[in-house]
């Protein structure tokens, strides 16, 4: 066994490796994985029947600044517990492609595990169709992770969920990389998969799904101190073109003004002009936040209650946040507020998460009046 390799190009991807690693390293009572849980039976062949091989971080890095800053946090706590982690600025100019293949030729043919966060990557496809590894783990980068199961189950192309349309000019060009990509990203003879999440997903034939339940998080962090009120979360559905921004921003108003709330943690994608207008209209404290929501939220201050859109965090936060008291609810897109250019699968899959959101999560309902959209608790 020559090691394992991790690809990143998020900072919740790199949060969910730190996860994998410490559901696989023994730190406690022979037979229990990392946090003192029951530790899963190996597959016999797999690099988990036997010590753990070293593992190596590759970032990826991405160009936006948001996510560049909270990746070098995440990095920084890696190699406090120990992990090797490489900075790739593998979207840096010309030629950076070709540097990044170059550098990564090596490691990729001797890797015995090949971990990565976001299996609709162009980036991580192209990397796949080079060099197929024997072990591949795909651990969670948003609720991305259900749609690329519920595809690999159904033997579909890989495409993401916000898109709406046919094969473009681009994706005709890389059909061919993407077609490759999604048979290394499937069990065959010689080549074992696995899901490393969070959230409910159905395992594709000859896949296997290891729950995370974020022990690393819970061990590392907190409990936080919990603050009066409510805490919003912010999501992207505005800028990938999902949501309306208008009918976001009134939404966001009317749910601070129902539960109180005072801060709204930002979504990395978010926009500065999206953000200054919720700042303005509706007087919350827009904070971006320096590391994944599940680490600001352990580490506190928090509110008592939380409400977020439907995204990863109403599967997340109530596993980082057991036993604290902190309540978790999510608010449902009603159709009125996607955009024409949605996608035709936007609102099944954004009800799906909503619909599959742990059982402490509380769900939020919207009922239309002529002026306002108002929410409760359904």
């Amino acid at each position: 066994m020559t090691g394992q390799l991790a690809f990143v190009e998020s900072p919740v991807q790199l949060l969910n490796v730190l996860e994998w690693a410490h559901a696989r390293t023994p730190s406690g009572p022979p037979g229990t994985a990392g946090g003192g849980t029951p530790a899963p039976t190996p597959a016999p062949g797999t690099a988990s029947d036997t010590t753990p091989a070293p593992l190596t971080v590759v970032v990826l890095s991405p160009t936006d600044p948001m996510s560049r800053g909270q990746l070098r946090r995440m990095a920084q706590l890696a190699r406090d517990e120990g992990l090797t982690v490489h900075w790739q600025e593998a979207r840096g100019g010309r030629g950076a492609l070709v540097r990044t293949l170059r550098r990564l030729a090596g490691p990729l043919r001797s890797a015995e595990r090949v971990i990565i966060g976001d299996p609709f990557s162009r980036y991580v496809q192209l990397l796949l169709t080079l060099f197929g590894p024997r072990h591949l783990t795909v651990v969670d980068d948003g609720t991305a992770t259900m749609e690329f199961a519920a595809q690999l189950g159904r033997g579909e192309r890989l495409v993401r969920w916000h898109r709406k349309g046919g094969l473009g000019p681009r994706e005709l060009v890389l059909a061919p990389v993407t077609t490759l990509a999604r048979r290394r990203l499937a069990p065959a003879r010689g080549r074992t998969v696995e899901i490393f999440t969070s959230l409910p997903v159905e395992a594709p034939e000859g896949v296997e799904v290891t729950a995370n339940a974020y022990a690393w998080t819970r061990a590392r962090f907190g409990p936080p101190l919990l603050t009066g009120g409510a805490d919003l979360v912010g999501t992207s559905l505005v800028e990938t073109g999902v949501v309306d921004a208008g009918h976001y921003t009134r939404v966001v108003g009317e749910l601070a003004r129902t539960h109180g709330a005072t801060r709204y943690f930002a979504h990395r994608r978010e926009s500065a002009e999206k953000l200054h207008r919720i700042a303005v209209e509706t007087g919350l404290q827009v904070v971006r936040p320096e590391l994944p929501l599940e680490l600001v939220a352990r580490r506190g201050p928090i509110g008592r209650t939380i409400v977020s859109f439907p995204s990863t965090v109403v599967h997340t936060l109530p596993l980082a946040l057991a036993g604290t008291g902190v309540k978790v609810a999510v608010c449902e897109v009603a159709p009125e507020w996607l955009r024409a250019t949605a996608s035709p699968r936007a609102q099944g899959f954004l009800s799906g998460v909503t619909g599959t959101a742990a059982h402490e999560v509380d769900r939020l309902t919207a009922r239309r009046t002529p002026s306002v959209d108002r929410l409760g608790f359904g």
